[in-house]
This record gives C-alpha cells, structure tokens and sequence, in this order.
C-alpha cells in the first residue's frame, strides 16, 4: 500500500453535512405538499399552481418567446387540415 493518508475526518464531516442536506430536502418537499395540498382544499387548481410558479422562474424574454411559440404551433394546428378526422363542429 502506498503511504497516502485520507483524511477520515474531513470525509465524514463532508457526508454528514450531505445527508443532513439531503434530510432538509426531504422535510421542505414535505412541507410544499401540504401547502399544495392545502392550496386544493381550497377550491385551487394545483396545475395552474405549478404552471404559474414555471412561468415565474422565467425571465420576461423566455416568457414572451415561450407564448409567441405556442400562439404560432396553436394557429398552425387550426389551419391545418385533420388527418383521418372529422373537423370538430364550431
């Protein structure tokens, strides 16, 4: 064995400190399913719940561009023909 020396002190303080992180993780995922929870037994929608907290992540840019998007593939999918449907009634 070579002479290298590990310092198993400085490991374990390394681990310890992680699993104490990820103990903090668990507890506060916890707790953002009670608040959601909580947030639909009062009537809310937890999806739009989610999607709001997404789109406030984004920066105003990646929002605008995001919709733009998703009004251009809307209006594209209108205008294009059905394949093997029936167009839907207005």
């Amino acid at each position: 064995m070579s002479d290298i020396t590990i310092p198993g002190g400085k490991i374990r303080s390394f681990v310890e400190r992680i699993e104490n992180l990820d103990t903090e993780i668990q507890e506060l995922s916890e707790q953002k399913k009670e608040v959601f929870s909580e947030a639909k037994g009062e009537g809310f929608d937890v999806k739009i719940l989610k999607e709001i907290i997404k789109l406030r992540k984004q920066d105003q840019d990646e929002r605008d561009e995001r919709e733009s998007l998703l009004d251009l593939y809307m209006r594209a999918m209108e205008t294009a023909p059905a394949e093997g449907k029936t167009a839907k009634a207005a």
